[in-house]
Formats: structure tokens, sequence, C-alpha cells
């Protein structure tokens, strides 16, 4: 599945934001409608008689009725919605105010924040009333400032009933009017996703590379929590965060009850991963022990435990409970000998681009 393509545009001058409203049964053209009624066609071939249109795109079965995209002038098109997945993230912007050793999606120094502002602001109310999820992430999505609230205020309008997930790293959250001006919005559908990396703050500030951002962040889901915003902490799962998962299971307990869902999450082999691979890398059957107990406490305590991204013949019998299939659909993969295994349909899989990560003790259940 591609959620990018590329053709030749023609009379396309500004980014066009616009829902897949037609789609011809041949799939050799699909019409895309804005939100006031211009239309841009997406074809294999040139059509002559046609204003708006990006053509010489080979991959048009990827297109479905009701996906939202947006279209530049360069021909490029980007599926920013897709009907028919529960998986689906707007990216709010690529700049971020950490650079942590395993950022899967490495923060650019260019300010793009007005360009997906404007984007996200016209395809929120193209997408679906339906939608089960929607996700927000970035980079940094809070360094949008004013807009970030803007388009929060927006979903949250525009789509009442849909559960948001929004992945911020907390930190400016630190400073109470914006986690009080989050909660004026009183979304009770919306969650958002904080890392916490250590108990000890030279690890966390370390492992994220940002001086103080312990400290923002632990001051940020105490002020968050004060005006009743949902929170989840995400652990992702490597050589800097192992060793003081029995520490930092007991550091949440004691000092953040308040927090809902707490996730240990597989490391994921992209964007800087593969370059701190040394600093990083645990093979995840060497570190379950660790993990069931801490997984153990915290559900004996009564918090909502989960583990993401891990393959379940990795993990301890115990642990099993707590894993999910939790890779996003197009992101995931199994193994040949995976097919083997009768527990594959409860498994998580593997990132795509994890499949060269598998280690010596992926073994299927028969």
């Amino acid at each position: 599945m591609n959620l990018r393509t590329k053709g030749k545009a023609e009379n396309i001058e500004e980014i066009f934001i616009g829902k897949v409203s037609f789609k011809n049964s041949e799939e050799e053209f699909i019409e895309v409608h804005s939100i006031d009624g211009d239309i841009v066609f997406v074809t294999k071939e040139y059509l002559p008689n046609k204003s708006k249109q990006v053509f010489n795109i080979k991959n048009i079965c990827d297109f479905s009725l009701e996906d939202v995209v947006s279209i530049n002038g360069a021909g490029g098109i980007n599926i920013l919605y897709r009907k028919n997945s529960f998986h689906n993230t707007l990216l709010f912007t690529e700049r971020c105010n950490s650079n942590c050793l395993m950022c899967s999606q490495p923060p650019k120094d260019k300010d793009d924040t007005k360009v997906w502002h404007y984007i996200h602001s016209k395809a929120i109310p193209l997408i679906p009333k339906d939608c089960f999820e929607l996700g927000v992430s970035g980079g940094e999505p809070t360094i949008l400032g004013d807009n970030f609230f803007n388009l929060i205020q927006q979903i949250s309008h525009e789509l009442p009933d849909t559960s948001i997930h929004v992945l911020t790293n907390g930190r400016n959250f630190a400073k109470n009017h914006w986690a009080e001006r989050l909660g004026k919005i009183n979304n009770p559908n919306m969650m958002l996703g904080i890392p916490l990396y250590s108990d000890f703050y030279q690890q966390h500030d370390y492992i994220v590379q940002a001086k103080n951002a312990f400290y923002q962040t632990i001051l940020g889901l105490h002020n968050l929590n004060r005006y009743n915003i949902r929170l989840e902490l995400r652990i992702v799962l490597h050589k800097q965060t192992i060793g003081r998962l029995k520490n930092l299971s007991q550091y949440i307990y004691k000092n953040l009850p308040f927090i809902e869902h707490v996730t240990f999450m597989g490391l994921e082999n992209i964007g800087y991963t593969p370059f701190n691979m040394d600093k990083l890398w645990v093979d995840p059957f060497d570190y379950k022990e660790e993990l069931e107990e801490a997984v153990l406490f915290l559900n004996k305590k009564g918090m909502r435990v989960s583990i993401y991204n891990t393959q379940l013949c990795l993990l301890n019998e115990k642990s099993h409970e707590f894993a999910k299939k939790s890779i996003s659909d197009w992101k995931n993969e199994y193994l040949e000998v995976c097919d083997l295994c009768k527990k594959k349909e409860e498994c998580a899989g593997f990132f795509r681009w994890n499949l060269d990560m598998k280690g010596k003790h992926v073994t299927p259940f028969v």
C-alpha cells in the first residue's frame, strides 16, 4: 500500500485538497472533489477534455472512495485519510523540539507549520463522520502553537464521535496555560500519548537529546491531568530503557497514578535507529523477563498495560494477554515462517523495515 504517488500535473497551481468521489469500474481514473466542488482527475493516461488532472498514475487501485488526498502542482499526491483503514494519522508538522535517538521520523529544520495547517484545515471537514479513530502526530504537533489548538478544536467539532489520539512529547504542556487551553476544548474522546523513557532525568534527557525534557514532561503530565485530559505513556524498548524498566514502572505507579494506559513498544528500525543501533538494539527475546516484570507489576496495581510491536514467540506466556496487534496495516508484514504459526492472527507481526532484525528466536507456535 502506497500513501504517496506522483504523476504529471496540469492546471494545478495551489495545493488541492479533496475527497475521492468517483472511481470508474476499469480503475483508469478517479475524481477528487474539493469541499468547494472543484474537481481534479487522477488518471492512468492523459484526458484531453479535462482541465485539472494528474496523469501517468500507475497505482490507481491504491485509492478508494471517500479517501481524502492532497495534490500539489508538481503532481505529488498524498493520501491523508483512508476510508478503509483504522490506522489514519494526520501529520501536523515534521519539526520537533526533541531529537530522540530512535526517532522514526527525524525532524526537519524547516518551518512547514503553515502548510500543514492549511492542508488539514481543508481536509478535516472531508473526513467521513463515521471515522472511528484519528491519530495526530509529528514531529511535535504542539509546535503549531495556536493552530494546534485550532485544528484539535476543528476535529472535535467536525468529528464529535471520533476517538482522537495525539502523539506529543508533552513538553509544551509544562506551561499550565497550554494544558488549560486544551482542557477547555472538552473532548472526552481525546487521549494524549506521551513518551517517558526513564525514572532518572538524565537518562530520559539523553534518549530524547534535549536538556530538561524529563522535568518538562512530568510537569506537563501533571498539568494535563489537572484539566482532565486523558493520558497514555509510551515507552520504547531498547538498550537505553531496558535496565530501569522495573524502576520506571514503580515510578509511574507512585507518581503518575492518573495515567489511563501504559504501552511498552518494540523498536522500529527506521529514521535515526539504523544509525544508532550500537546504542539501541537488544533482541526482544533477551529482555522478555524485565518486560514481563514491569508489565505484571503495573497490571497488579490496577493500571491498564499493553505491549506493542512485539512478536508473541519472543514474549513469556504471561505477557501474551498484554500484546496487541498494533502495527499500522500499511507497515505490517510477517515472515514466511509465520505462516506455520497457529497464533499468527493474534500476533503483532513486524514492521516491514524490521524484517532483517528478526533475530534467531522467532519460532512459530505449531
